[in-house]
């Protein structure tokens, strides 16, 4: 048997590497590797005011945010020494995280399953306004079951792959739930459903 040099190595490395590249981009096939090629994207659920804020968010980033940065990146090259400018590097920094937020939004609404929460009724499940009690303290909350993209805790928006919203899909109204937090476990008792 015949060994390959370390270099030979590389080279068939490299080429299979660069095989895959363009078999991947020839056939508009999706995917990070081999192996997750044939995976299909899994969908994203919202409400329709979660898309639309996403959207609204979204044109804003591009109409507004992505025009500022590059008239002050523009403004920052014009003073000279990049290696120690920092409003330039400042500038550079805020416009890859508009760039990410950018591409993060294109894909989740690219992937959006809007769902209308109007058009539900029964158990708990999306889009359902659940009013809970805790069994220990009579402290009634209302959440409103969304996607992770929409999700703000203060606003009583729940993510719907939270412990507590987990816990209560399914669930009808008169049931106990019981949500393993990191402060414990807590009981609530679901008072209320509405689709709205």
């Amino acid at each position: 048997m015949r060994m390959l040099s370390p270099l030979a190595i590389t080279r068939q490395f490299r080429s299979g590497k660069d095989q895959f590249k363009s078999v991947a981009a020839s056939d508009n096939v999706r995917g990070c590797c081999p192996h997750c090629v044939d995976a299909p994207m899994e969908k994203i659920p919202m409400t329709r005011a979660g898309h639309t804020a996403l959207e609204t968010e979204l044109k804003h980033l591009k109409t507004v945010e992505r025009p500022a940065i590059i008239r002050a990146i523009a403004e920052a090259r014009e003073h000279g020494d990049l290696s120690e400018n920092a409003e330039y590097h400042s500038a550079k920094e805020k416009q890859s995280f508009i760039e990410g937020r950018v591409k993060e939004l294109e894909g989740a609404i690219s992937l959006a399953d809007v769902i209308d929460p109007s058009k539900m009724s029964g158990a708990i499940k999306f889009g359902a306004k659940v009013t809970l009690v805790d069994e220990d303290t009579d402290e009634e909350k209302t959440y409103q079951i969304v996607g992770e993209y929409e999700a703000n805790i203060e606003k009583g928006l729940l993510n719907i792959k939270s412990p507590i919203a987990r816990a209560l899909i399914g669930k009808e109204e008169g049931d106990s739930v019981e949500v393993r937090t990191p402060g414990g476990v807590k009981s609530y008792e679901v008072l209320k459903i509405i689709y709205a």
